[in-house]
């Protein structure tokens, strides 16, 4: 019976192992084997039958297994540490709700989706665009939503009581890149005159240098500059205080002990949350004269003739970790295995993104302009989703790494991510009181999840969707990268010396100082 079953999806997708896996449940005892034939790897049961299994990528896991001498169990197929952690059990919790905000890096959510790798792991989800970021993270807090696209900081500053308090982790980052600071078309015309050219065409990167006269001259008029950022507690809003305070612009500090969220103290540029698809309408109504934030909603700018992005955050920091996927801690703890099942969907979604050197994007493009998505012209999304970016009009320059969802250990939740955005929020007042170093570190800890990214990356291993090569060396990993430096500023950031680091800064607050 057996048998005459798994012949019969000879051939089939790789997923469908889990069927296989329903039929043997009755038959679960040690293996016997291997014996090969007719093409697949032909399993014993002590009850006789035999099964054959036409999956390569499934043969070649269970048979090296085998010559490491770890045991097999039908009906689990346990391959043991050797090899990959046990097999997950089925979902505690199969129907969940995510959110999302429209931007194209909830790409990974909506291929998940599309391409079936949700149903995959039993996991039935619905996907829903939320009005702004405090909407979304106050659903996941409440249980509205089992988890959501986040911004990096949203999960750190909430565990650390700054705004709402709640225990937020992550295990599985989103995306690298992805963000543009853009500036109205009268700002930028006011800016050129303090940019280098090279064969008609400003130089780049773009530093804030070239803006500080227009600021100034803003003052003198008495008008307070005014720039928009989508969250405060955003990898836009550290972004563009970083570049801002590289060209010596101070972007102001928050001083929450004092009863001042404002962020703008002491401030030469006026920093203010507007939601990323309100961006370029606040931009054109002149409310804003810049503003930081995702795509397509730079890009919406060019196309509109309203503004111009000078500069990517590429440019800022090279490869800086950009969105997270965000549960509630107790969520990780009461579905274990859902957890495990929700981040191995995401990983094959964003491999699938950055396969073939991205040759899967166009396709993305098509699905992120959906309305239920981003709701973008494809033209738009394309502009920076498939390789390049559109600065100037007309000014179409190669940014291959403009969005990388996989490669460079992307996906991978490190500490030392978590620990620069919390330098920032010390930077900036928002942690207010001076910290240890190990205090950086024991929040990282708690909020970044890598035991659960690496279950689910060992379990697509042994699967066969993914190979040991595409993910960190988990025995030899620390979770923290070697010292990085490419930064606009040059300023090198150690994620295990945060306090060190902060003392390179000469705006923003000194690791002892208190404001």
């Amino acid at each position: 019976m057996a048998r005459n079953l798994i012949k019969s999806w000879c051939g089939k997708a790789a997923h469908d192992f889990k069927h296989i896996n329903a039929i043997l449940k009755s038959n679960e005892a040690p293996y016997r084997g291997p014996v090969h034939g007719s093409g697949g790897l032909l399993l014993q049961t002590p009850r006789g039958d035999a099964v054959i299994h036409c999956l390569d990528t499934f043969k070649t896991s269970i048979y090296q297994a085998i010559r490491r001498g770890v045991a097999v169990s039908l009906g689990s197929l346990v391959l043991g540490s050797a090899l990959a952690q046990a097999e997950i059990g089925e979902p505690e919790k199969d129907e969940l709700k995510f959110g999302f905000i429209k931007l194209t890096d909830m790409a990974p959510l909506a291929v998940a989706y599309e391409n079936g790798y949700f149903e995959d792991e039993g996991l039935y989800v619905t996907l829903e665009a939320q009005a702004n970021w405090k909407v979304l993270l106050d659903g996941v807090i409440d249980g509205q939503l089992d988890g959501a696209h986040m911004l990096a900081g949203q999960p750190l500053a909430a565990t650390i009581g700054f705004g709402t308090s709640a225990h937020i982790v992550t295990p599985f980052s989103m995306d690298l890149n992805g963000n543009g600071i853009t500036v109205s078309s009268e700002v930028w015309a006011a800016m050129k005159e303090n940019i280098p050219h090279e064969d008609g065409k400003p130089v780049h990167p773009i530093k804030a240098d070239a803006l500080k006269p227009v600021v100034e001259s803003y003052r003198d008029k008495g008008l307070p500059f005014k720039m928009g950022m989508v969250f405060p507690v955003s990898t836009h809003n550290y972004e563009l205080r970083y570049w801002l305070a590289a060209g010596g612009i101070h972007p102001g500090y928050y001083a929450p002990h004092k009863g001042d969220i404002t962020g703008q103290a002491q401030a030469d540029v006026l920093l203010s949350v507007t939601p990323p698809p309100q961006m370029p309408a606040t931009l054109e109504a002149g409310t804003i004269y810049g503003y930081c934030v995702g795509e397509p909603w730079n890009q919406q700018a060019v196309f509109k003739g309203i503004g111009v992005p000078v500069i990517t955050d590429y440019e800022i920091w090279k490869n800086n970790p950009e969105k997270v996927f965000g549960m509630t801690k107790e969520f990780t703890e009461a579905y274990p295995n859902t957890s495990v099942r929700i981040v191995k969907a995401l990983l094959r979604a964003a491999y699938w993104l950055d396969q073939n050197d991205n040759a899967n994007r166009p396709e993305a493009v098509e699905m992120l302009s959906r309305p239920e998505y981003v709701g973008a012209d494809e033209e738009v999304i394309a502009a920076s989703m498939t390789g390049t970016f559109e600065y100037e009009k007309g000014d179409v320059r190669d940014v291959p790494d403009f969005n990388v969802f996989f490669r460079y250990n992307a996906t991978y939740p490190y500490y030392s991510d978590a620990v620069w955005y919390l330098t920032q929020m010390r930077r900036w007042g928002q942690i207010s009181e001076p910290k240890s170093d190990e205090w950086f570190h024991e929040v990282a800890r708690k909020v970044y999840q890598p035991g659960i990214y690496k279950t689910a990356a060992l379990e697509l291993i042994a699967e066969g969707y993914l190979s040991a090569d595409d993910f960190p060396d988990f025995p030899s990993e620390s979770g923290f990268k070697a010292p990085q430096g490419e930064f606009i500023d040059g300023k090198v950031f150690d994620g295990t010396k945060p306090n060190e680091y902060l003392e390179q800064f000469p705006i923003g607050l000194k690791s002892a100082q208190v404001l």
